[in-house]
């Protein structure tokens, strides 16, 4: 379980996001998309950058997500784009709690998009 205040959002079992998989879920207003790719979970926004189509409706591939809209690429381990270059998924905190729960927390709006988000990956089994 999340500590009150430390902003932690409770979303899913780790155990039912899969290695290569990706879901969405809405968070107050926002929608944050998990992706497991090589033991790691991180999450994004849901949105894709360039135009704000949800990014699970895209595809993830090799570590490799792509819109689903105009087929912008971002490596899903760093959130960085691939093609075109010069934009980034902006980044959330993850961890899974002692029961095994994934939880979020939003980053700031404010934060530079380029810069990273300061919790490392989540390593799984």
């Amino acid at each position: 379980m999340s500590e009150p205040g430390d902003g932690f959002v409770d979303l899913v079992e780790a155990g039912s996001l899969w290695d290569g998989e990706m879901e969405a879920f809405d968070v107050g207003a926002d929608e944050v998309l998990l992706i497991r790719v090589d033991g790691e979970i991180r999450a994004y926004d849901g949105a894709c950058p360039h135009q704000s189509i949800s990014l699970v409706e895209g595809e993830l591939a090799g570590g490799v997500l792509t819109c689903s809209a105009h087929e912008w690429q971002f490596d899903a381990r760093t959130g960085e784009s691939i093609n075109p270059r010069g934009s980034r998924l902006t980044r959330h905190d993850v961890r899974v709690d002692e029961s095994g729960v994934i939880q979020v927390r939003l980053c700031s709006r404010t934060r530079p998009a380029a810069q990273p988000s300061r919790t490392e990956p989540v390593q799984t089994g």
